[in-house]
């Protein structure tokens, strides 16, 4: 793969990522969408796409995008979208 192609690709999947957390929570500050711009690795935002759509709350997936490209479990209640919704959470924006 070209180098262009591997860029289009982040570019692709970082509007993936920010249209997944709008839907799911509403406006995203700025400095948050800045934040997944500066990412360069395309393994960490397949990850975050994932944790995107299965956290209940921005606050995690924040904490999550702050683990940076070591992390990758993606496992347990803490990526169950049903509890918050169920606790009444879902649009949590801490």
């Amino acid at each position: 793969m070209f180098m262009f192609e591997d860029e289009a690709n982040n570019v692709e999947d970082r509007e993936d990522l920010i249209a997944i957390l709008k839907m799911r929570f509403g406006e995203i500050p700025p400095k948050v969408i800045e934040t997944i711009y500066d990412i360069k690795d395309y393994n960490t935002l397949e990850r975050l796409i994932l944790v995107a759509s299965n956290v209940p709350s921005l606050k995690i997936f924040l904490e999550e995008m702050e683990a940076g490209s070591g992390s990758f479990k993606i496992l347990g209640e803490r990526f169950n979208p049903i509890e918050a919704t169920q606790d009444g959470e879902a649009n949590e924006k801490e």
